[in-house]
C-alpha cells in the first residue's frame, strides 16, 4: 500500500499541472495559429502560453506545498521527492512542466490523426501528460524515478488512477464553466 501512496503523492504536481491549464484560458495560441507541413494546426485552439504557464505554475505551486509538508511531518506516507531540498524543487517542476509538454504531445498527435481541437480521444487524452512527466524524471532523477514510479504498484496504480482521475476532473471543469467538454 505504501507504493501506491507513494506513487500518488510523488505525481501530483503532474496530476495537478494537467487540469491547472484550462484555469488560465488565454489569447495567444501556442503554436501562433500556424500549420504543420500537412495543414493542419500544430496544437489546436486550445493549447494556449497562458494556460501552458499557468498549469506548470500550478502543479509547482502544488509540488512546493508538498514539500513543505513532506519536511514538517516526515513519516512513510509523505515522502519526500528527494534528500536535497534543491533536488526536490526541481523534481516538482520537471513533473509539472512535463505534464504540459506531454498534453501538447497528445495534442500533436490527435491533429496529425485530424482530430478537432477537444475531440475525445481515449489514450490521448489520459496518458501521454503523465508519461512525459515520468519520462524526464527519469533522464533527470533516474533514482527517484526507479525508486517511486518503476515499480508493479506504481504502474498499475498509472494505468488504472490515470483516466479516473482525468475523467473525475474534466467533468468538474465542464460543471464549473472552464470546459467545453466533459473529456
Amino acid at each position: 500500500m505504501v507504493n501506491i501512496v507513494n506513487y500518488i503523492w510523488f505525481t501530483i504536481p503532474a496530476y495537478v499541472a494537467n487540469p491547472g491549464a484550462v484555469l488560465f484560458k488565454g489569447k495567444f495560441p501556442m503554436d501562433f495559429n500556424k500549420n504543420f507541413y500537412d495543414g493542419r494546426r500544430l496544437f489546436g485552439k486550445g493549447k494556449t502560453w497562458k494556460g501552458f504557464f499557468g498549469g506548470a505554475f500550478t502543479g509547482i505551486f502544488i509540488g512546493l506545498v508538498q514539500i513543505v509538508i513532506s519536511y514538517i511531518f516526515p513519516n512513510e506516507y509523505l515522502i519526500k521527492f528527494s534528500q536535497s531540498f534543491l533536488d526536490s524543487v526541481l523534481i516538482v517542476i520537471l513533473l509539472s512542466f512535463g505534464a504540459m509538454i506531454g498534453d501538447c504531445c497528445g495534442s500533436f498527435i490527435k491533429r496529425r490523426l485530424n482530430m478537432e481541437s477537444g475531440s475525445n480521444a481515449f489514450l490521448l487524452d489520459q496518458y501521454p501528460f503523465i508519461l512525459f512527466s515520468i519520462f524526464l524524471l527519469y533522464l533527470a532523477f533516474p533514482d527517484e524515478f526507479f525508486k517511486y514510479i518503476w515499480n508493479v504498484y506504481s504502474i498499475l496504480t498509472l494505468i488504472i488512477y490515470t483516466p479516473l482521475i482525468h475523467r473525475i476532473v474534466n467533468i468538474i471543469g465542464y460543471k464549473i464553466g472552464r470546459k467545453e467538454v466533459p473529456w
